[in-house]
């Protein structure tokens, strides 16, 4: 079969960008949407701000309109407006994304296996359960173990690993119209850890136990640690773990090559959409589809895409390079971040939309020291790799 479109994987990236297609000039193209999943569960949540209105609004699961931030030293809840948190569940997005693609007798689904990818001048192959299926263009969201090799002595590589519960209490017990982004009152033991509440209603919430650390912990110790938040800090004894999740993201500046091949580009996390700095990719998604159909219009092919800024990228560099070095102090920074800046603007800043002025008025709030050192190391590091 010959395709014009042929996306691999059908997770965020892969529905994003077939999403973006059929709601296009691009409708009526040929597209092939392969996935090892039926994606038939609720294996993950997708949670991000925005201050835009989005053909998504009517699948989010849960809106908010502040944060809390928490500490030793201050406990801030802050209006979000003109942003707001969402939350959208996986099994929500995929059925959205079906339903929507099942409209289109265009848009084809494959079950299986991805055997080999194949570049060539005029298209691509891609060789699933046996057969072979050629595009014009393929979208590769897929990132096996192989695919990154690392070079610790010129990047930095974190994990962002978290173990959540859903819970159920008989009383009262949270502020469903504040989501708690981060509660530091936790031993941080040489690395970044904090719990993340995202409240459904008084009684139930979303209670995570994430930390950033190049290794994961073993599975008994988030629940021990779940278990001593709950019930301690949060005071809670009466209540019941409905559902759990976890997962573990990769955080790292090592270089994402977008092109793979004449045919081919890479896409979410194999792409580098996920912000190395904070995990947080749905978004980015998002918009990157958006850019990728805008290129395909424009110029008749994926590949003229905005390049990620080279000042955020620093950015990110550098506070992983805190992360790695000094994770001490990172609690020191988000509380500097947050408590003398307007939250627009840290937000901006931590979606890679703010300005040179407005990075430089964020900058100049926190403690220097830690990112002159970072600055230090990371310069030795580019020496050395050159």
């Amino acid at each position: 079969m010959t395709y014009d479109f042929i996306l691999l994987g059908a997770g965020a990236a892969g529905f994003s960008l077939a999403l973006a297609l059929v709601q296009s000039p691009l409708r009526d193209r040929r597209i092939l949407i392969v996935d090892r999943e039926a994606k038939n569960r609720n294996d993950r949540t997708w949670c991000f701000w925005t201050d835009q209105p989005s053909p998504l609004d009517a699948i989010c699961y849960r809106v908010w309109d502040r944060i809390r931030f928490q500490t030793s030293r201050m406990d801030l809840c802050l209006p979000l407006a003109p942003y707001r948190y969402q939350m959208i569940r996986g099994i929500d997005f995929y059925r959205h994304a079906r339903q929507t693609l099942a409209e289109f007798p265009n848009v084809q689904f494959t079950l299986g296996s991805v055997e080999s990818v194949a570049d060539g001048s005029d298209a691509a192959e891609v060789v699933v359960n046996g057969e072979t299926q050629r595009a014009a263009w393929v979208f590769d969201s897929r990132l096996g173990p192989g695919d990154i090799q690392p070079n610790p002595l010129r990047y930095n590589y974190i994990k962002q690993h978290f173990t959540g519960w859903e819970i159920e209490t008989a009383d009262a017990a949270f502020d469903p119209e504040s989501v708690t982004l981060f509660d530091l009152r936790t031993p941080q033991q040489n690395r970044v850890c904090f719990f993340y509440i995202l409240p459904f209603s008084a009684h139930r919430a979303l209670v995570e136990y994430t930390l950033f650390s190049p290794e994961v912990l073993l599975p008994d110790e988030y629940e021990r640690q779940l278990k001593a938040y709950i019930g301690g800090r949060l005071g809670l004894r009466d209540y019941q773990v409905i559902e759990k999740e976890m997962g573990v993201i990769p955080m790292t500046d090592h270089p994402f090559p977008r092109r793979l091949g004449q045919r081919i580009l890479a896409t979410g996390t194999r792409g580098g959409r996920v912000k190395p700095s904070t995990g947080y990719a749905f978004a980015r998604i998002h918009r990157d589809s958006r850019a990728i159909v805008e290129s395909l219009l424009r110029a008749d092919h994926p590949f003229d895409i905005p390049l990620d800024s080279r000042r955020h990228q620093m950015h990110d560099r550098l506070m992983l390079d805190v992360m790695a070095h000094e994770a001490g102090r990172v609690e020191y920074i988000l509380e500097a971040i947050f408590a003398h800046n307007p939250i627009w603007r840290a937000l901006r800043f931590l979606d890679d939309q703010t300005a040179p002025w407005e990075d430089l008025r964020l900058m100049s709030s926190v403690p220097p020291w830690p990112f002159l050192r970072a600055i230090w190391r990371v310069v030795r590091r580019l020496s050395k790799g050159a």
